[in-house]
């Protein structure tokens, strides 16, 4: 009893070791219009560049390895149709925003526990998001949208998403009539591979749409290596990009836990893990289209020690079990139980028996 717990205690002060997986880039040193690199790497790799976070940014940023005042293509492309998104990168589920006006009212404050929208340049106070901490945190300055969501990424982590947490920030607010903004905002830019990431990067004042022939509209977007900052441009011109290649393959294949786990470790690397909000993002991009409710994760539980562990050898530090299943373990010394993710809905994991058949997700 006393190795068992002693195992364990080890386990759990490991996990300040866990490292978030990073999506691999591939800078492509040929210049090509935006559409014939987005072919390029569609066809090479994944697809044309997601920047999902100031972590991604900076990790493109070394993969270009330019500090000259060039361009370089990403994937983010104008649609013309205008979608509410989170500056964290986090979902946006909104429906009571979908018919608002295109303009310049497309950013959201909160007053009195509800959400409002104004133009993006009036000044307000906002809260950022501290995400090492998981702390909200109140700035009292008045600042533009643009100029608040600047501020929480250079101090914190970026201006908060407020999604279930609303008696949290009320508590925060404490004047209610104080106005301040948060991290919802709308725009009409897609991301290539349909990422729903609302994560952003423009430089002050773009996009602008500045090309003023109608037929060469800037619709397509680089990074200005010089600044480390992103600016719309003509899809027409001729520029180097950032492929991107991502770290998980879903398999519509319905296969027992083990033998998922074979099939992974004999054509890619192993059953995925999966370490952070970002992966778990990543995660809910690639699950949403399996035939299976569940999918298979390279979750497993130890009967010994009374623990999940990643089968990589990870420890499991995040998590995102839906309620009740992380100590759902029943029968433990004769049905064997692993983890899934649930295909649909808010995509928790959920603890299963090992012998049931689903489709998985591989890294590679």
């Amino acid at each position: 009893m006393e190795q068992t717990l002693y195992l364990r205690l080890l386990l759990i002060a490991l996990c300040s070791l866990c490292e978030c997986l990073q999506r691999q880039y591939y800078y492509i040193n040929t210049n090509m219009n935006w559409t014939d690199a987005q072919r390029y790497c569609r066809e090479t790799y994944t697809d044309l560049a997601t920047v999902n976070n100031m972590n991604d940014m900076n990790e493109l940023m070394k993969t270009v390895n330019n500090t000259q005042d060039v361009g370089v293509w990403i994937g983010l492309k104008n649609t013309g149709v205008y979608k509410w998104k989170w500056s964290l990168g986090d979902p946006a589920n909104n429906t009571e925003w979908a018919n608002e006006q295109n303009g310049n009212d497309n950013c959201v404050f909160m007053r009195n526990g509800a959400r409002h929208h104004q133009n993006c340049e009036q000044k307000s106070e906002f809260i950022c998001f501290n995400g090492t901490t998981k702390i909200n945190v109140k700035e009292t300055s008045q600042r533009t949208w643009r100029d608040a969501q600047s501020f929480c990424r250079q101090h914190h982590t970026d201006l908060t998403s407020v999604r279930n947490q609303n008696e949290e920030i009320q508590t925060i607010i404490n004047n209610t009539e104080t106005s301040v903004w948060i991290g919802l905002f709308s725009d009409s830019w897609e991301w290539s591979d349909k990422s729903d990431s609302g994560f952003r990067n423009w430089k002050s004042s773009e996009p602008n749409n500045n090309n003023k022939n109608k037929n060469n509209n800037e619709d397509c977007t680089e990074v200005r290596m010089k600044e480390r900052q992103w600016n719309d441009a003509g899809c027409h011109h001729s520029l180097t990009f950032v492929c991107h290649e991502d770290k998980m393959i879903l398999i519509k294949q319905n296969l027992s836990w083990t033998e998922a786990l074979i099939h992974c470790r004999q054509n890619h690397v192993d059953l995925v893990s999966v370490d952070s909000d970002e992966i778990q993002k990543r995660l809910k991009a690639v699950v949403q289209h399996a035939s299976t409710a569940e999918v298979w994760l390279g979750l497993r539980h130890s009967c010994t020690l009374d623990i999940w562990f990643w089968v990589n050898g990870e420890i499991v530090c995040y998590e995102k079990w839906a309620e009740g299943n992380e100590t759902e373990v029943k029968n433990c010394e004769t049905v064997m139980r692993s983890g899934a993710v649930q295909s649909g809905g808010d995509q928790r994991w959920i603890s299963r028996p090992e012998t049931e058949r689903r489709n998985f997700i591989c890294s590679r």
